[in-house]
């Protein structure tokens, strides 16, 4: 199992020809999940041949324009082809005043179920296979982070150990496999005996828009994969604490107190061309070594023990 990455958008504030605003796709065994939705969110879908039909959930950091016009149209859209499941969107609750008062105002036809979830602090969606919990940010509107964790898997099941214990193929090998304890011919298997070690599951974050917090890294620990906002270069750092935003050196501080395994910017200041984003990426590799540009149409795999 692995989880699939698609940047969308890397602009902060305003989109620029060549940046859409803030806004990342996950593709988990099927499943999208899409943080934030500025304007031009369509277009960046399109742009990776994404099919904006499929997604599952829409989490809402906080409700700023640039990370939340593009919705209304994501919403119409999705009725033109005719979506046959419910929608899920977490965020602020104000959200869902701003979904039903565009519902209205631009008459949407609406096919499907909008099923909206306020976020909470903490766990707000859990399967038994993954985990999708939020972490408290500080901005000029309340705004939350989101964590994607898989939970670990049983270990690989071991066949040739299973013949030589006896076990005949079939449910048996089944059970194991789910990590129940067995009983045959008068004895006790336990799946410790057939199972390697536990895979690890894979996890990503998603932080933008707050200033800097050494909470934050306690709350994404060691993710394989953080998105973090880096606004502004270190010489800058006065704007972007009055205007409640990070320096890439900071979210560089996030991800090495956090033990990530690597870190990509986002969420970059429109005064930067693309050529001085080098800037932002030279002074975060100075604390975090695993830094990198994250760039519009960017793609990322994250796997580990499939």
């Amino acid at each position: 199992m692995s989880l699939e990455v698609f940047v969308l958008g890397t602009s902060g504030m305003l989109p620029l020809p060549d940046r859409h605003l803030t806004s990342t796709i996950i593709r988990r065994n099927g499943q999208l999940f899409l943080f934030d939705c500025g304007e031009g969110t369509q277009v960046a879908l399109k742009k990776i041949n994404m099919h904006w039909k499929k997604i599952d959930y829409i989490f809402i950091s906080h409700m700023h324009a640039d990370h939340v016009t593009g919705l209304p149209g994501l919403l119409m859209l999705s009725s033109q082809v005719d979506r046959d499941k419910p929608l899920y969107i977490y965020g602020p609750e104000i959200l869902n005043e701003y979904i039903n008062s565009n519902r209205k105002l631009l008459d949407m036809f609406i096919n499907y179920e909008i099923i909206f979830k306020p976020v909470k602090l903490g766990v707000n969606l859990e399967t038994e296979e993954f985990i999708i919990n939020s972490v408290p940010l500080l901005h000029t509107k309340p705004c939350y982070g989101f964590i994607l964790r898989e939970k670990d898997r049983v270990g690989e099941f071991k066949v040739d150990r299973a013949e030589e214990l006896g076990i005949p193929k079939g449910p048996l090998w089944g059970k194991l496999q789910k990590g129940e304890t067995i009983n045959y011919n008068g004895k006790t298997f336990k799946p410790e005996q057939v199972l390697g070690e536990k895979r690890k599951g894979n996890s990503f974050a998603y932080i933008t828009d707050t200033m800097y917090l050494s909470s934050i890294s306690n709350y994404v620990k060691d993710v394989d994969i953080l998105i973090c906002e880096g606004m502004f270069t270190k010489d800058l750092s006065e704007d972007a604490y009055e205007k409640k935003h990070m320096t890439s050196s900071q979210a560089a501080k996030i991800a090495l107190d956090a033990g990530a395994k690597k870190l990509y910017l986002t969420h970059y200041s429109p005064r930067y061309s693309s050529y001085e984003l080098k800037k932002l990426l030279n002074e975060a590799r100075e604390i975090f070594t695993e830094t990198y540009l994250a760039e519009d149409g960017m793609y990322i795999r994250i796997e580990n023990n499939d």
